[in-house]
């Protein structure tokens, strides 16, 4: 089985910057998703169940691309 740093180095940076551009900031007008769910989170309105998912789906791209940048670091200590 392949470990999670063997994992992000297989995923093209291509594939991740994409993936951030459409599924992480879509719907683009009148905001961006994911900026609306990070307002909410803020303000504390961030309660529904549907919200919760759509918070965790639009940030998983740039999740992905957070342990991608990571990942070496880590690796080089």
């Amino acid at each position: 089985m392949q470990s999670l740093a063997n994992l992000l180095d297989q995923l093209p940076w291509s594939i991740v910057i994409i993936a951030c551009l459409t599924l992480g900031l879509a719907p683009f007008v009148p905001e961006p998703h994911i900026w609306e769910k990070l307002k909410m989170l803020a303000a504390g309105t961030l309660a529904k169940p549907i919200d919760i998912f759509d918070l965790l789906m639009h940030a998983t791209p740039f999740i992905i691309a957070g342990l991608k940048l990571a990942a070496p670091l880590v690796a080089a200590k």
